[in-house]
């Protein structure tokens, strides 16, 4: 079933968390995938690819409850076969988002605290918050709008803390009007700031950064000046793929369209008594790029999907809202919430990289495609778009089937070792 995604602009910000009965069963429908079919899904921001959960069906208010009910970071290290939380290298994921964010260290360490990880604080070192020009963290403003970023914020401080608890986090800030986009200040005029962020996190010693946006791409972008900061081997790159569904042949967004960019795809996450299973995500992000060539390492029988061009995307992970994960924002949800979206994937994918400790080795996506298949779970079933949508001769660029596809890419994490 296809959710119903609603203007970003109307997500109305709960004044107090709703109090449920039973959140266990609230937790069993996220399990179960049937989450939605009594609640909704309200996007983030313009160009983020977040979802939350709504209260109900063709509501704006968030479905904020007093304690989890999406899936917990244990979860998610089993659903993806991760090591103990000692096991794994230290390495530095950077987080590019928008507008300022008061509450979001103590935010990130009330989810640390309810999932039993460790401290994370700019006290030790682990988590520091900049600018997009290397200053000081942004000063809040207290807008709506700005609030409505703090839960993308907050999922993805929270995904790389789930996939890395020894992690150093870079939270680096771009102003809010980036992220909502107008005749007044296209894309063109927004890119500029996710670059100059980039470049900020190379500076600090990033191993890895992730970017939970998609800007409608141009030929201008994509091939222009503005993008070669992503041209950076020894650095992972990541972005999810979109929650648009198979986009065909045209322009996509920039810049997990780069070929020097991981493009990260989403999944339902399904837990029984005994074990985990994925799917691909209705929404999930996939197409062509025209005017780029395949991704780094992307091999020809994937790239001759789209003509001898990049296919996206790469690999995937969690992103199905109805399977979502469970969030804390005190500035803007006001509590927990459930939250899905590609935006879910690419952190937890990025956090992947720097955890595996061999970022010196990656050029774009070229590690993901030649390491060994057990390294990733394929995903074979669903689809992101009708059959008929697709190219003919490449189904495969929306329909899940046995090795790569457009909605997963060449699957799931089976552990570290892909990375």
């Amino acid at each position: 079933m296809f959710a119903v995604k609603i203007a970003a602009a109307a997500l109305l910000l709960a004044p107090h968390v709703a109090v449920f009965p039973d959140v266990t069963a609230l937790h069993h429908l996220v399990q179960s995938g049937s989450l939605l079919a009594s609640h909704g899904v309200v996007a983030t921001c313009d160009v983020c690819d977040s979802e939350v959960v709504t209260v109900a069906q063709g509501s704006l208010v968030p479905l904020a409850t007093p304690v989890p009910i999406g899936y917990s970071a244990a979860e998610l290290a089993a659903a993806y076969h991760l090591p103990d939380a000692s096991v794994g290298s230290s390495g530095t994921v950077a987080i590019i988002d928008g507008g300022g964010y008061p509450d979001v260290e103590s935010d990130l360490a009330h989810y640390r605290t309810e999932f039993g990880l460790s401290p994370c604080t700019s006290a030790s070192g682990c988590f520091k918050v900049v600018d997009y020009q290397g200053g000081p963290p942004l000063q809040p403003s207290g807008s709506e709008e700005e609030k409505q970023l703090s839960a993308e914020t907050a999922l993805d401080v929270e995904m790389v803390s789930a996939a890395c608890p020894s992690c150093k986090i870079l939270l680096v800030q771009a102003p809010a009007a980036d992220f909502y986009l107008s005749a007044l200040h296209p894309a063109a005029a927004a890119v500029p700031s996710i670059a100059k962020a980039a470049s900020v996190a190379l500076g600090l010693g990033a191993s890895a950064v992730s970017m939970s946006f998609g800007y409608p791409s141009t030929k201008d972008i994509d091939t222009g000046s503005v993008s070669s900061v992503f041209s950076h081997p020894g650095v992972a790159f990541v972005a999810s793929s979109g929650d648009s569904g198979y986009l065909g042949t045209v322009h996509g967004f920039w810049p997990q369209n780069l070929p020097s960019v991981v493009s990260v795809g989403g999944t339902a996450l399904y837990q029984s008594d005994t074990a985990f299973s994925s799917a691909a995500w209705n929404q999930a992000g996939s197409g062509c790029e025209s005017d780029l060539p395949p991704a780094h390492g992307q091999p020809t029988s994937v790239s001759a999907f789209c003509s001898g061009h990049r296919a996206a995307t790469d690999v995937s992970a969690i992103a199905d809202p109805a399977t979502g994960v469970a969030v804390y924002d005190s500035y803007g949800i006001g509590g927990w919430f459930v939250a899905g979206g590609t935006s879910a994937a690419a952190p937890f994918i990025a956090a992947m990289f720097a955890r595996a400790g061999h970022t010196a080795t990656v050029d774009g996506p070229s590690t993901l495609y030649s390491a060994p298949a057990t390294a990733f779970t394929d995903v074979s079933s669903g689809q992101n778009g009708a059959a008929h949508s697709c190219q003919t001769s490449a189904p495969q660029l929306c329909v899940s089937g046995p090795g790569w596809d457009g909605p997963t890419g060449i699957g799931t994490p089976n552990g570290l070792a892909g990375f």
